[in-house]
């Protein structure tokens, strides 16, 4: 039987995960994964220190635990948009959303050889691709131009624009480029 006392320490214990979680992923975004410290996501989350290691083992855990929230976060996302401007208006939204600074951020670090973040990188861009793939099922694709590619290149083109506007935003504006791409897609009749 569970007493009142271990239910509250199990909400406890999970609240905690959740706010190292959310640190962690804010930080690594802001500052990337090899300058983020555990100093840095206790004073953030509010959670002592000692508790990363207890739930998460070390910081590839934690990075891990992170990856696996957003993929989750992405695989359950909102139902795929009925036209090609319901899924640019999407688009938008989530590039100015914590993950997509996640991804941006953590980019060079996933390249470098051996990096611990390469697998949860290529894990990330698969679940986006697997969420793009679902928005361009569902709309008629011109002969020759398959779901899995067009993923691919939209993802790219997101991906792409996005990284230009944190370098320079007041270079890039993102709503015009991607009523751009919609022209461009709707000019090929998806």
């Amino acid at each position: 039987m569970t007493t009142p006392r271990a239910t509250r320490r199990a909400e406890t214990t999970q609240e905690s995960r959740r706010l190292l979680i959310t640190a962690a992923a804010e930080l690594f975004a802001e500052r990337g994964y090899r300058s983020t410290t555990f100093e840095d996501i206790a004073a953030r989350s509010g959670v002592s220190r000692g508790s990363i290691p207890w739930h998460f083992g070390n910081k590839e855990g934690l990075l891990a635990a992170v990856v696996e929230q957003v993929v989750a976060d992405l695989r359950t996302g909102a139902d795929a948009p009925a036209s090609v401007d319901e899924a640019l208006r999407g688009l938008v939204a989530f590039t100015r959303s914590p993950s997509t600074g996640l991804f941006i951020t953590l980019i060079a670090e996933a390249l470098e050889p051996g990096s611990a973040l390469h697998k949860w990188y290529a894990d990330m861009h698969a679940a986006l691709r697997d969420r793009v793939r679902s928005w361009v099922e569902r709309v008629g694709l011109p002969d020759g131009v398959g779901a899995e590619e067009l993923s691919t290149v939209l993802l790219g083109a997101v991906m792409g624009v996005h990284q230009q506007w944190r370098v320079a935003p007041d270079a890039v504006d993102l709503e015009r480029a991607y009523a751009a791409l919609g022209a461009l897609l709707r000019a090929v009749g998806i």
